[in-house]
């Protein structure tokens, strides 16, 4: 392992920190060496804070401050030559006099996409690009998603029985995964900048769609209620977290809760997705039901998908679990009676 993938691999490590914070900015992480030795470290922390060049170049020391201009920077993503709601962490670059700059994986974003990489060149400063190019890229699976596909990044997740269902006849609840489990998707629920429900499993579920077993932001709740006929007690609409109702009568927004109006005569997960885009969102957790499931599924819009099945617990002639289609098995873990079997679009 070369000198430059040592230290890539140390600004991964950091940017991953920022993971379940930064959304809709991408993850990245920086690191500034001198004769072998990092003197100063740092990774985006939250969105619309200072980026990660930023936070690098203040965590060195006093002492090791003359050093900046001789050393090198190394980041996982393209620094950004535009004015967001930060500064350009170019113009930063230049003005320390960092005399290289080795990079992971180029900025998709149309606003960057290479002109942060001919900005540094511009000024004098050596670039080297395309440095453990696959790892970056694939620690911002969601925001490259988004970018490139104008679309957020979907993950289907369900948990079902031995015998593939997921409700009872009557449609009542199932609780199928366990308390170890349940706390994996609740992470899941944190890294995901938005969870999605069906018009029934908002009804009959009641979920709160929050992260309470895992530490950190709640995601975006979303809900497909084309009527508007969810009745105003459930605990989506508590305004403790924004939610958004896709519906194809109004839009309207109140305090956390704004109705997003869709046409009703197009297909619906596209309707979502040009929705997303517009909104921002750029990562989904897709929880259910069968039917919005099973519809990701057959418009081939997903990604990613996690299936929980209890190895213990059989159903009968309970409501059947979506059936995957054009989907290679990842990995498989085991946690007591419960099979977590990971998923990747073919």
């Amino acid at each position: 392992m070369s000198a430059d993938e040592i230290y890539m691999h140390r600004c991964i490590e950091l940017a991953a920190k920022g993971i379940g914070y930064v959304a809709p900015n991408p993850l990245v992480g920086a690191v500034l060496v001198y004769n072998n030795s990092i003197i100063g470290e740092g990774y985006h922390q939250k969105y619309g804070k200072p980026h990660a060049e930023v936070n690098c170049i203040n965590s060195v020391t006093e002492h090791n401050r003359p050093l900046i201009k001789d050393s090198v920077l190394y980041v996982s993503l393209e620094p950004c030559a535009h004015f967001g709601k930060t500064p350009p962490c170019t113009d930063l670059i230049v003005k320390n006099k960092i005399r290289k700059v080795v990079i992971g994986s180029l900025d998709p974003f149309e606003a960057v996409n290479g002109k942060g990489i001919d900005k540094l060149k511009a000024a004098g400063i050596e670039v080297v690009y395309r440095v453990l190019e696959q790892e970056c890229a694939k620690l911002n699976k969601c925001f490259f998603t988004f970018q490139t596909k104008k679309r957020p990044y979907i993950l289907l997740k369900w948990a079902e029985t031995a015998d593939k269902k997921i409700a009872l006849s009557h449609g009542g609840r199932l609780f199928i995964s366990n308390d170890f489990s349940n706390r994996l998707v609740h992470r899941l629920r944190f890294e995901y900048q938005a969870i999605l429900v069906g018009t029934n499993t908002a009804k009959i579920d009641n979920p709160g769609l929050t992260n309470r077993l895992w530490n950190g932001n709640n995601p975006i709740r979303l809900v497909v209620d084309m009527e508007l006929k969810l009745p105003d007690d459930l605990y989506l609409f508590d305004q403790l977290q924004r939610t958004i109702v896709f519906n194809a009568v109004r839009n309207t927004e109140t305090e956390n809760i704004l109705l997003y109006k869709i046409d009703k005569g197009r297909n619906l997960i596209q309707e979502i997705m040009d929705a997303c885009f517009k909104l921002n969102i750029q990562s989904i957790l897709v929880e259910g039901g069968a039917k919005l499931l099973q519809s990701f599924i057959d418009a081939d819009n997903w990604d990613e998908a996690i299936i929980i099945t209890n190895n213990q617990m059989e159903a009968g002639n309970g409501l059947a679990a979506p059936n995957l289609k054009n989907a290679s098995l990842k990995s498989k873990q085991i946690l007591l009676n419960d099979t977590i079997q990971y998923f990747v679009h073919e």
